[in-house]
């Protein structure tokens, strides 16, 4: 009998469920500190908290944690247990603590917050951790498990603790041409014009048009 219900809690727990152009999958956590632009995915054990932007049609990854002042851009693509901090608890006063132990947390307005940008076509791996005050350019690539600390050029690969540079995606001409594209921005109608860009293979190209 106990496993009849665990089963049913589970599938009730984990079905999708699409609410306001959002499609939520399990239970999250502080869904209304978000602002969604649409055709989001939002999976299990989500929790989020503060103030925390998601652009159009961004997927989040199970388990992943937003707390603070965050920005996330169009179309990127993040994976499990991922985790953004934007605030940090005081370094240059008496303690760190700020809970309601001490002083019934009057401590907690020590705390710093510095906004985290994700920028566009952004792939996060698996176990990525974001610092506050970090600025991560369009068509980046953090590999999994990285910390990130450091601001991250646009179409820039990094990886390791703390995340270092692994290469560049493209040469300098085309990551120009793709940022002034900007193509996701575009509608879905204007999408479809150039759609036989994005099958492109642009290794050891100059440019994405013509090649």
């Amino acid at each position: 009998m106990k496993q009849w219900i665990r089963k049913v809690l589970y599938y009730f727990l984990n079905a999708s469920v699409k609410k306001e152009e959002v499609l939520l999958s399990g239970y999250s956590r502080g869904l209304q500190n978000v602002i969604f632009e649409g055709k989001n995915a939002v999976p299990d054990r989500c929790n989020f908290s503060g103030k925390i932007k998601i652009g159009y049609a961004t997927t989040l990854g199970y388990n992943n944690f937003m707390h603070g002042d965050i920005e996330v851009g169009k179309y990127c693509q993040l994976g499990a247990d991922v985790s953004i901090h934007t605030t940090n608890h005081p370094i240059s006063y008496l303690s760190t603590y700020v809970n309601k132990s001490l002083f019934n947390g009057e401590l907690s307005q020590l705390k710093s917050v510095k906004k985290t940008v994700i920028g566009n076509d952004v792939w996060i791996g698996h176990n990525v951790n974001i610092m506050g005050g970090v600025t991560i350019g369009n068509g980046a690539i953090i590999a999994a498990g990285a910390l990130v600390t450091k601001d991250v050029s646009p179409y820039t690969i990094v990886g390791g603790v703390p995340a270092k540079v692994i290469r560049k995606r493209f040469s300098e001409s085309i990551i120009q041409e793709i940022e002034d594209l900007q193509w996701w921005n575009l509608s879905e109608e204007e999408l479809l014009k150039i759609k036989p860009l994005f099958f492109k293979d642009f290794e050891n190209k100059m440019t994405i048009y013509n090649s």
